[in-house]
């Protein structure tokens, strides 16, 4: 619980004492006393009688001769800060406390259960209430001044006293520990705890108190060993029995006189006393489990059977591996060959990690608890332990199963309107299930759409094939172009078509090469031979350039392909348009002459009218060496 006192001071004028404020430079013990004020948030219950001579009050900040217990502070007193910060020990409520205008005690309380012959540290947790922002009083107010006096349980002998001096205001809440220590005589059991406030009168002087502490104050110990430097020290099962020599040793801090008692453990948590075991040194027993060790330490022999009567050092712990035991598989894994490999697990003892074998030998993995396989087989996992290499245990054996599938690939085909598509899984010997609720290798289906068929040789492994049947484009010639030589054929649309000039070979490109001239029927279908367009066109082969130079080679201008037509007229024209020769087209010829004179090399144009198929034109060069 929490609880937190308190003051606000206004006129103290104060008792003078002398510091002799001092934390425990050893070990401490466990609180033999803790006031925390109480934990909840809101308002609390009163402090018993005889502890303040302040009224009490429930419901406001108090004023002047009041106090009261809450987790708030500041709710209606503008001039404090309106919180507590979380830097205490505990956490709750506090108690609040507006003193009086002359400085005097504000708290007393016996403590009871302390030890004989025993150092102790008193400590509480202080805080000037005052906000400086707030700006209410001049100088940042008064500052807090407390002292702190320890009594024999007669009150009639001071023990040890100190002051705090000057606690200043700040700009945001901020508690500061003070402490003092002192010793108990023999056969005391008892003190009395009074605090005073030395603090002036006037605007500020408020303070709460908070987790006010006592508990046992002694040497600093530790366990050392000329044996080893390790702490803790790691041994195998294989490297025992072992012993080892432990020496206390004090810092000598706190203790005029020095008594101790070996205890030791085997979780470090509950210890026991080892019988005789009392002096600075002592020697293990021959260890074959793990053990924890400790030394506590006393001013008076009378005090170490009592945590709160004595210190205690650090454990020096001896760990022990026993031999792994086989780890504990977490099952056999199987998969889908289109699946992620799973990983296979094991679980092993505390300490301990897995090394992953195949089963030829060959370390795969060190130190992992899950191993993802490339491929399928039996692996082997065997425990050891994580920080030394120590004998592992025997090898235990995982398998992992991968079914294979199939392999089959999506396609996009098309269906005639009004007909029916049979469709493939594309794969023998499985079993399937389509999308539309059949099993067989193959459906037939009668309208577009997007079917899947699942492929599978079990119930858990399954590939999948889909298949987009689409309505067939329509096809449709826009024209043929020759070029030369070639022939392209022109659809309306873009779409997937087969193409032919005989209407039997058809090729999915429109082009067609190396084309002797001639009357021609362009056909045009789609790929599941729904539907065919045709387009009749002439393809004449016009030459690019003549060389009249009579070596055989392209030495006159000539159209191949005309005698096809049934009649063709043909006319030459050079590029201003003059006429240089007319004819028919069936063996018309033009050998680069005008009127027997041989025309220079240039372009010249040609224009060919053909009976039925309307008129075509075009140039070509005439190329002289």
């Amino acid at each position: 619980m929490r609880r937190i006192l308190i003051f606000g001071i206004f006129i103290f004028i104060g008792l003078k004492g002398f510091s002799q404020l001092g934390f425990c430079s050893g070990s401490k013990g466990d609180p033999i006393f803790q006031e925390d004020f109480g934990s909840g948030s809101g308002f609390g219950d009163p402090l018993q009688s005889g502890i303040t001579e302040y009224r009490y009050v429930s419901d406001t900040d108090p004023n002047d001769g009041q106090y009261a217990i809450s987790s708030q502070v500041g709710q209606y007193n503008t001039s404090w800060h309106s919180y507590f910060p979380s830097t205490t020990y505990s956490g709750g409520r506090a108690l609040i406390v507006n003193a009086d205008f002359t400085p005097g005690r504000f708290y007393r309380k016996q403590i009871d259960g302390l030890c004989e012959n025993t150092t102790y540290e008193f400590s509480a947790f202080i805080m000037n209430v005052y906000d400086r922002d707030s700006g209410i009083c001049e100088n940042g107010g008064i500052p807090n001044n407390v002292r702190f006096e320890i009594w024999d349980e007669t009150d009639a002998v001071l023990l040890k006293s100190g002051d705090t001096g000057d606690i200043l205001s700040s700009s945001n809440p901020q508690w500061t520990q003070y402490a003092l220590t002192f010793s108990s005589e023999p056969g005391q059991n008892s003190v009395i705890l009074k605090m005073f406030n030395n603090g002036e009168g006037g605007c500020g002087n408020d303070l709460a108190i908070d987790d006010i502490v006592f508990r046992s104050c002694g040497d600093l110990t530790t366990v050392e060993s000329p044996d080893t430097t390790a702490s803790p020290v790691n041994l195998c099962a294989e490297e025992t029995p072992y012993s080892v020599e432990l020496n206390a040793a004090s810092d000598n801090s706190v203790y005029e006189q020095v008594f101790y008692q070996w205890q030791q453990s085997s979780d470090g948590e509950n210890w026991q006393d080892i019988p005789g075991a009392n002096s600075i040194q002592y020697q293990t027993t021959a260890l074959t489990e793990t053990r924890y060790f400790r030394v506590k330490a006393a001013e008076d022999p009378a005090n170490l059977g009592s945590n709160v009567c004595s210190s205690a050092s650090e454990a020096f712990q001896v760990q022990i591996f026993p031999k792994p035991e086989p780890p504990e598989s977490l099952g056999d894994r199987s998969a889908c060959e289109n699946d992620p490999i799973p990983y296979l697990e094991v679980k092993v003892g505390t300490h301990e990690t897995a090394n992953w074998y195949d089963d030829n030998g060959n370390l795969l993995a060190a130190g992992v608890l899950r191993y993802q396989p490339e491929n399928a087989g039996i692996f082997y996992a065997e425990a050891v332990v994580s920080s030394r290499n120590c004998q592992p245990s025997e090898r235990t054996a995982i398998q992992l199963e991968i079914t294979d599938l199939p392999e089959v690939s999506d396609e996009i085909t098309y269906i005639c309107p009004g007909t029916l598509k049979l469709l493939e899984a594309g794969v023998s010997g499985y079993q399937y299930l389509w999308n539309t609720g059949a099993t067989t290798e193959t459906i037939n289906i009668a309208t577009p759409g997007t079917y899947s068929v699942r492929v599978s040789s079990s119930s858990e492994c399954y590939i999948t094939r889909t298949i987009v049947v689409n309505t067939v484009p329509t096809p449709g010639i826009i024209d043929v172009v020759t070029d030369g030589w070639d022939v392209e054929i022109i659809p309306i649309t873009e779409a997937d078509f087969l193409y032919s000039i005989d209407g039997i070979n058809f090729q999915a490109e429109s082009r067609f090469e190396n084309v002797p001239g001639g009357i021609y029927t362009a056909y045009m279908k789609d790929t599941e031979s729904c539907q065919v367009e045709t387009l009749t066109f002439a393809h004449i082969v016009f030459p690019e350039y003549i060389t009249p130079n009579n070596d055989g080679y392209h030495d006159v201008f000539e159209i191949r392909g005309i005698e096809f037509f049934p009649s063709s007229n043909i006319s030459i024209f050079d590029r201003y348009g003059k006429l240089l020769k007319s004819g028919r087209g069936q063996g018309f010829q033009w050998n680069g002459t005008f009127i027997n004179k041989p025309m220079p090399a240039a372009d010249y144009w040609y224009f060919i009218e053909i009976e039925g198929y309307g008129t075509k034109k075009g140039h070509f060069s005439l190329v002289r060496d």
